[in-house]
């Protein structure tokens, strides 16, 4: 029996609705497996903590993470709560804490949803999007001076190095490396951004050499954006900064049919610390306890944990069952559907253990 200790963070809005939907499918597939055991543990961090403490979670939270063996995160953010609180007082500090560099959010149009993209369906777009995950526009340097007065000053400082842009080069080149086209784009603003940004193309040429059998370009991120919505088919592997990636792949979510079905891992590729694996789509408080959620984006994330935990079998039966289930019709409301959260999620299970492969 193999054993995985899961730190569940449900968090904010729908966040608890989905990540529940998630353990569920998670024994689901313990069950149906027989030789695999989910141990999850869950953690009530997040804007309702912090109303009642003063912080997003306790000061010891990181040494209680770092013994599981990863941590699965539900949505951050409260609509009486500062976004720059709810994010910098939970999710960025895990990220941060546990060097997670690489933010991998894949991207391909499932089964039974539309695109908005006229003329492309299923197969048209499949991307991964690799986001450094450490440092440049979100590594939290920075400051505001002279508070209130006319001459107030904000300064937000984006850090690029060598080494936290070689490493994310090397695992974007070592995923498209892994991936039936060999594809990569590098995605910067070298004309604009002078510095960081062409040494990010530098970097990018340096290591490409070690990777000869991997075929690579860059684009400027404007540029990418227009790539991205007339050219889908011309793209596969995608890396770029924080902020960058950040936003194409909000794009990308959409692209494919909504934010709800898209994912999010947070790695640490040496694996000194857990990995944290989240759905894209945020909050989504308009929404809260409307039973409405899409459970998608937080199955598909738990398909990448099984994936970083080893097991691929599980993950492959989870992802047939999601594209099983969307492609006969069972959707929720942001796709184009009237099913419920619950009903997509026992469509799921249903799916799951009826299948014989």
């Amino acid at each position: 029996m193999r054993e995985y200790s899961i730190a569940a963070i449900p968090a904010d809005g729908i966040g608890p609705e989905v990540i529940a939907a998630g353990v569920t499918v998670l024994e689901s597939l313990q069950k149906r497996l027989g030789d695999v055991r989910f141990n999850v543990e869950t953690f009530d961090w997040g804007s309702a903590y912090y109303r009642k403490h003063g912080v997003m979670m306790p000061t010891d939270a990181l040494a209680r993470l770092k013994t599981f063996d990863a941590i699965y995160f539900g949505a951050v953010g409260a609509p009486d709560v500062p976004d720059h609180i709810t994010l910098w007082g939970l999710r960025l500090p895990i990220c941060q804490g546990f060097d997670q560099y690489a933010n991998v959010r894949p991207t391909k149009i499932l089964p039974g949803i539309t695109s908005p993209l006229r003329n492309v369906g299923t197969g048209d777009l499949d991307w991964v999007i690799v986001r450094e995950n450490s440092e440049g526009e979100y590594a939290g340097c920075g400051g505001r001076v002279h508070r209130g007065l006319p001459e107030e000053v904000g300064t937000e400082v984006a850090v690029f190095t060598r080494v936290g842009v070689q490493r994310i080069m090397r695992y974007a080149f070592r995923l498209a490396q892994s991936r039936p086209r060999k594809l990569l784009t590098v995605v910067t603003k070298s004309n604009a951004q002078r510095h960081g940004m062409v040494m990010w193309d530098e970097i990018a040429d340096e290591v490409s050499k070690e990777f000869p059998d991997v075929t690579w370009d860059k684009m400027l991120v404007d540029a990418m954006t227009v790539r991205m919505t007339l050219k889908p088919q011309s793209l596969d592997t995608i890396v770029a900064t924080n902020l960058h990636a950040d936003i194409l792949s909000d794009l990308a979510g959409a692209l494919a049919g909504s934010l709800g079905v898209a994912p999010t891992a947070n790695i640490d590729p040496e694996r000194r610390f857990p990995s944290m694996f989240e759905p894209i789509h945020g909050s989504a408080f308009d929404i809260t306890g409307k039973g409405i959620a899409n459970p998608v984006a937080s199955f598909w994330t738990a398909a990448q944990m099984l994936d970083h935990l080893g097991e691929r079998d599980a993950s492959a039966r989870l992802m047939r069952a999601v594209e099983k289930v969307s492609g006969v019709g069972i959707k929720t409301p942001d796709v184009g559907g009237n099913a419920t959260t619950k009903q997509v999620t026992d469509a799921v299970v249903d799916a799951i253990y009826s299948s014989n492969e």
